[in-house]
């Protein structure tokens, strides 16, 4: 018989599995998940709405369902808390925002229908910085998410609250987003995997801004195998969803098994000399590089030419703030954190020449990224550009002797990519000499999302520093 903390370290494709094949009912797992979030959650402050009665309503279906021999779906049982920025019908959704302190939807966005429709049973949600606005996750609702490996540091964000349940086995699986660094900055922290995937492989409905193409929705694990378990669920298209990729999900339930040898690495620890990195953050990066010479394949340093990305990023962003937020800023003078404010105050100010220059560079930045990629399968990068920092800064204010005066500054390691449009992975590389946790991003080509996957199940069963858990 397995023990509670056996179960809670299950993964999620293996809780599926023994559930399926009756070894575990959806009772007795959801009864180990509810008593590890009652001893840890008030540590890390993950999960900030808990629907525990109603999640073993959900759990008793399930084992009844089972035992009439009905289908069951592929996540049948797992037990799962969905980021608070997503709508969930019946379930308080706040945006970490006391605009929306009491909100109750009455629908569900299309990747937490796809996770219930397959089976997975909703327990509440997770913790987010206000509006997900921020790679750091605090709010005045809930307060900060502490970063299970040191509670005095931050879990990264915005979907810190997800990466930090998962890292301490509160969940097997969490559905998160990704704008600016969202699913990579939080993995990274807490030492779990975070896939930002291509834009439209997980479609977004519904959604006022149906092209927008910066903002994707994707999953977080403890594996890069159960991310993409998490992915073949969520993914598949859907023609609501203008940029929907044809692809049905079930292509990444495949096995990820892949000789590395002869891949093509380029690598940078800094992005090419343009940004400031922990020297600390700069040794795990490098060391993941030799682990790739290691497993035979051919490494190179080398970084594409990531210039106008940061402008790039920053237009589109404000504009879509502006869009998005505006009316609430103006409904709600006060009530709303000064960074969300400036970002919506920058985008009023950008002329239709901003945008347009903006979306000029971003095709360049396709153009630069498409012929670097005909020399290499991977890029290899830092998450971060720092280690978790103290869990009551705002943000982090100067990296390696660099002043970085905006929230976004120091978040370029990823940003930057987001403006790319290539699928991400966060993947665990190593610690620092106080033992927090570093994550390796690597790039993939345009829609590569299961080559970038393989490449990564590669890093992580050759290095496993992902089976290093939290001291709770």
């Amino acid at each position: 018989m397995p023990t509670e903390e056996d179960l809670v370290f299950l993964g999620a494709r293996q809780l599926a599995a023994d559930i399926g094949a009756g070894e575990l009912s959806a009772r007795e797992v959801l009864d180990a998940h509810l008593r590890r979030i009652e001893r840890v959650n008030p540590a890390v402050n993950a999960i900030v709405t808990l629907i525990a009665d109603r999640a073993m309503e959900q759990a008793v279906r399930a084992d009844q369902l089972a035992a009439s021999g009905g289908p069951l779906g592929p996540l049948h049982g797992v037990p799962i808390a969905h980021k608070d920025t997503n709508m969930t019908a019946g379930i308080r959704t706040t945006l970490g925002s006391p605009v929306f302190a009491d909100q109750i939807p009455d629908h569900d966005d299309l990747v937490v229908a796809r996770l219930r429709a397959a089976g997975a049973i909703s327990m509440g949600k997770t913790n987010v910085p206000e509006f997900g606005a921020g790679a750091h996750t605090f709010n005045p609702l809930f307060g900060p998410t502490r970063n299970p490996y040191a509670l005095d540091r931050s879990a990264g964000g915005s979907s810190g609250g997800a990466a930090a349940a998962v890292a301490t086995g509160m969940q097997p699986l969490a559905d998160g987003s990704d704008f600016g660094g969202s699913l990579r900055f939080p993995a990274s922290f807490c030492n779990v995997v975070g896939l930002r995937p291509s834009a439209g492989r997980v479609p977004a409905y519904p959604a006022a801004l149906g092209w927008a193409w910066l903002p994707v929705d994707g999953p977080i694990a403890r594996t890069v195998a159960d991310v993409a378990f998490g992915l073949s669920v969520m993914a598949g298209p859907d023609d609501r969803s203008p940029l929907s990729l044809p692809e049905p999900g079930e292509v990444f339930s495949a096995a990820l098994d892949r000789d590395p040898a002869g891949l093509r690495v380029a690598y940078s620890t800094d992005l090419g000399g343009t940004l400031p990195v922990d020297p600390e953050v700069r040794a795990v990066i490098a060391a993941a590089a030799g682990v790739f010479e290691r497993l035979g394949a051919h490494v190179t340093e080398d970084c594409p030419d990531l210039s106008g990305a940061n402008d790039c990023f920053r237009t589109l962003r404000a504009a879509s703030f502006a869009y998005t937020l505006g009316p609430l800023v103006d409904a709600h003078p006060g009530l709303i954190k000064q960074t969300v404010v400036e970002n919506v105050a920058a985008g009023r100010r950008l002329s239709a020449a901003d945008i347009m220059a903006a979306q000029e560079q971003r095709t360049t930045l396709y153009r630069r990224m498409r012929a670097f990629f005909d020399s290499y399968d991977v890029l290899a990068l830092p998450v971060s550009q720092l280690p978790p920092f103290d869990v009551d800064l705002e943000f982090p204010t100067e990296i390696d002797g660099t002043a970085t005066p905006h929230y976004l500054d120091w978040m370029r390691s990823c940003t930057d990519i987001s403006a790319t449009g290539l699928p991400a992975l966060s993947v665990p590389a190593g610690f620092t000499r106080d033992g927090l946790p570093v994550g390796l991003q690597l790039v993939g080509r345009w829609h590569g999302d299961f080559d970038l996957l393989q490449i990564g199940h590669a890093f992580e069963q050759a290095t496993q520093h992902g089976q290093h858990r939290p001291r709770m």
